[in-house]
């Protein structure tokens, strides 16, 4: 009967060591320009994050908030073109040309391997 117990307890920590990455989320590794960083002027936002993506339902809304001489300016931004990298990990916002100085949300929602959506915010501004 020891035997058995032994036999099963082994079983179930086995299970359990192959079912976490099952149940892991992708996570926000990097950003680029940096939750709360000041940055010169960029076209690009960068999210890096630690699975592999789906393109298809990840995506961001960036939103200036406020610009000098009027710092609760909420203005949503459009004319960006979101993709996701050829390795699959970071989600990218690419505009036209420069943000003009001010101050920005990026509101994110991603998706994984594991069909959960994770999402999250961060800000930062441009100088």
């Amino acid at each position: 009967m020891k035997k058995f117990r032994s036999l099963i307890a082994s079983v179930l920590v086995a299970g359990a060591a192959i079912a976490t990455p099952a149940l892991a989320h992708p996570k926000l590794v990097t950003a680029q320009p940096a939750d709360k960083a000041a940055t010169a002027p960029t076209n690009r936002i960068t999210l890096t994050f630690s699975e592999r993506l789906v393109a298809a339902v990840s995506g961001m809304e960036v939103t200036m908030t406020g610009m000098p001489g009027m710092p609760n300016h909420n203005m949503k931004m459009t004319g960006y073109k979101t993709s996701v990298s050829d390795d699959g990990k970071a989600l990218i916002a690419t505009f036209g040309r420069p943000l003009m100085a001010g101050t920005y949300s990026v509101q994110w929602h991603v998706v994984s391997s594991d069909t959960h959506r994770i999402s999250g915010t961060l800000a930062f501004t441009v100088r």
